[in-house]
């Protein structure tokens, strides 16, 4: 998922995801996780302001059977009343299965 963020959001080089703020979960044959990023010790001034706000919300990517993971879509800012199922690229079940992704 780091190297999908960062193809994403290419400015973001020093990110990981933040510990403890992980999802993971297949439907239908599609994979999908969720989770928050965090700057990593070298990263600029700019990456770091960046990520104040891109870094505080969840993002969500999925991967289906013979590819890599790629970026969804990041969480609404403020988060929305039910987390992960107030976003519609993420299947009901799993972001049920999630807790709504309660982080």
């Amino acid at each position: 998922m780091t190297e999908a963020y960062r193809r994403a959001f290419p400015r973001f080089v020093h990110v990981q995801p933040a510990p403890d703020q992980f999802f993971y979960g297949q439907c239908d044959g599609v994979r999908y996780a969720a989770t928050r990023f965090q700057a990593t010790s070298g990263a600029t001034q700019e990456e770091l302001v960046g990520m104040q706000d891109e870094g505080s919300v969840t993002k969500y990517f999925r991967s289906a059977t013979g590819s890599g993971w790629s970026y969804l879509t990041s969480e609404a800012f403020p988060r929305g009343a039910h987390g992960c199922g107030d976003v519609p690229a993420v299947p009901e079940a799993l972001s049920a299965a999630w807790g709504n992704c309660a982080m």
